[in-house]
């Protein structure tokens, strides 16, 4: 089983590489490649055909994946990025941040 820290919805900071300080929304998470689409990170320009008659083809403007490893949680409070920690709570798990101790 392949687990990331990271969800989708949280808010990220890219820490290395070509999009590196880029933050943005968390809008897809792929655990198997250990990879994550960010809004507005890692923009790639894509060559797409047009599927039916009358429509339109051309270049368009994408996310591509960016490896989950180079991404940091926002911490919501301090507005860092921050490394998380998990505390279980009875039969729930909640992250905080290790910075300013709130909980997410």
């Amino acid at each position: 089983m392949n687990t990331l820290h990271v969800k989708t919805g949280d808010t990220v900071q890219v820490i290395s590489g070509r999009s590196k300080g880029g933050k943005g929304k968390v809008v897809a998470v792929s655990p198997k490649e250990g990879q994550v689409i960010i809004e507005g990170v890692n923009l790639v320009t894509k060559h797409v055909k047009p599927k039916r008659q009358g429509e339109t083809g051309g270049i368009v403007k994408a996310e591509g994946p960016v490896r989950a490893c180079k991404v940091m949680l926002v911490c919501p409070k301090c507005g860092k990025a921050v490394r998380t920690g998990v505390r279980i709570d009875g039969d729930t798990k909640k992250r905080y941040c290790k910075k300013c101790n709130a909980e997410f």
